[in-house]
């Protein structure tokens, strides 16, 4: 499985950006997919995942309300929209799959995508 997400971007604070994140070689439908993302200085922190069988979704506190995932399931890719962003979401974002969603939430998720760096500025 390879995991192609887009280029991140720069944004001043309350800007928006979407990130997409596109699987190939997924050959299973039971599987969630997602986004984890590190700061600088910081611990790895899983932020939002959804469910390709019954589209449930996962978001981390710090992004709840703010953040939205959705996925395109013939495409097996997902969209992260970032609204009302903030210097502290500033970071690189791991676009992540596993069977399960909890797995990609506890940041041990079978596949990783390379990183995208998202930046915040005040």
């Amino acid at each position: 499985v390879q995991l192609q997400a887009s280029w991140g971007g720069s944004v001043r604070t309350g800007g928006s950006l979407r990130l997409s994140c596109t699987a190939s070689g997924l050959t299973q439908e039971n599987y969630a997919i997602g986004w984890l993302r590190q700061a600088p200085g910081k611990e790895p922190e899983g932020i939002a995942c959804i469910s390709n069988m019954d589209g449930a979704t996962y978001y981390d506190g710090s992004v709840r309300g703010r953040f939205a995932i959705s996925a395109d399931k013939p495409k097996k890719t997902v969209y992260l929209q970032m609204n009302a962003l903030k210097p502290e979401d500033t970071a690189v974002y791991y676009c992540a799959v596993d069977h399960s969603l909890h797995k990609i939430v506890v940041l041990t998720p079978e596949y990783w995508g390379q990183g995208t760096l998202v930046t915040v500025s005040s």
